[in-house]
């Protein structure tokens, strides 16, 4: 279980796979300057409920993976993340596509 720290404030756990997906589509948008929202559900062990926050280039991010292998990414759950990253609703995970398109660090834009 990962962790995705956003200005040293708001800390939520995630898992790895979903993280490192993540970490391609937030680091995206922000390098062309995009702000959005990014909202999860919280896990009912810290009161459930929903979180938002408003992704800006200028607000510092961590991303703690818990592992220290680099996940596989699935090219087609990064296009469905990113999809719901560009709607006024922002960016929420959304279910992993059962087809299977791994991307490689180059591609991913070498992913820690």
């Amino acid at each position: 279980m990962g962790k995705f720290v956003y200005d040293q404030i708001v800390k939520v756990d995630l898992d790895d796979r979903v993280l490192a997906h993540l970490v391609v589509v937030i680091g995206a948008k922000l390098r062309r300057g995009e702000s959005f929202h990014f909202s999860w559900r919280e896990d009912l062990s810290v009161g459930g409920g929903r979180t938002t926050v408003w992704m800006h280039p200028g607000v510092p991010l961590v991303y703690k993976f818990s592992g220290s292998r680099r996940p596989s990414l699935n090219r087609a759950w990064v296009d469905a993340l990113a999809m719901t990253a560009n709607t006024p609703g922002g960016l929420y995970v959304v279910p992993e596509p059962a087809e299977h398109d791994a991307m490689d660090d180059d591609a991913a834009g070498a992913l820690p």
